[in-house]
């Protein structure tokens, strides 16, 4: 089944940890903490808001020490924090790759990747897709495109379907939930795109 994983907000929202309940509650399989401006402190509150049984699907993007502290799902690596801990050998590693070079290079040693921007960012103003159409269909089928690969950027349940055809391994979405955040807008986006994902496995 293809994944479906959410980033939050880079600021943080009032009830968020409401609101990120109700996403995973809702059907997404991760949700990423990215906070890049965050402290420890802020960001360990948060964490510390959300019901411990949800925290094996929590991902941290920033402050991956509290990993040794609660029990998250997984530690992401980008360019802010691109150096695993030797005291995390065992935790799962998920990567931001910005080039098919990159996703070539780091697959194997990784949960997953996220491949971006594929569509121009609904969250990020002249963050336009890096990627043509004929350069997906031709890293698909020469297998840099797998089950490991999370296609993110612009993704909405309107560009599921066109997404899917380059065999990715599911879609990591930001803008499209947060740009509306409440509890039923969340609700039904999500549910929306796991049915748009449901029928391209079919």
């Amino acid at each position: 089944m293809s994944k479906l994983i959410v980033i939050t907000h880079p600021q943080f929202l009032p009830d968020e940890s409401l609101l990120i309940r109700c996403a995973l509650d809702a059907g997404a399989d991760y949700m990423h903490l990215r906070k890049p401006q965050a402290s420890c402190g802020e960001l360990e509150k948060l964490l510390q808001q959300i019901p411990v049984e949800y925290h094996n699907r929590i991902v941290l993007h920033d402050w991956h020490e509290l990993s040794q502290h609660y029990a998250v799902g997984g530690i992401h690596i980008n360019a802010r924090n691109n150096k695993v801990s030797t005291q995390h050998p065992d935790v799962r590693l998920s990567r931001s790759c910005h080039t098919l070079e990159e996703v070539a290079q780091h697959k194997t040693s990784h949960e997953y990747l996220f491949l971006s921007p594929i569509y121009d960012s609904i969250s990020k103003a002249g963050y336009k897709a890096a990627f043509t159409h004929e350069q997906l269909m031709q890293a698909s089928t020469s297998g840099i495109i797998d089950h490991r690969v999370i296609a993110l950027g612009g993704i909405s349940a309107a560009n599921i379907e066109r997404t899917m055809q380059y065999r990715f391994g599911g879609v990591a979405i930001m803008g499209c939930l947060w740009n509306n955040a409440n509890t039923q807008h969340i609700e039904h986006t999500i549910k929306q795109i796991k049915r748009e994902l449901l029928c391209c496995n079919l």
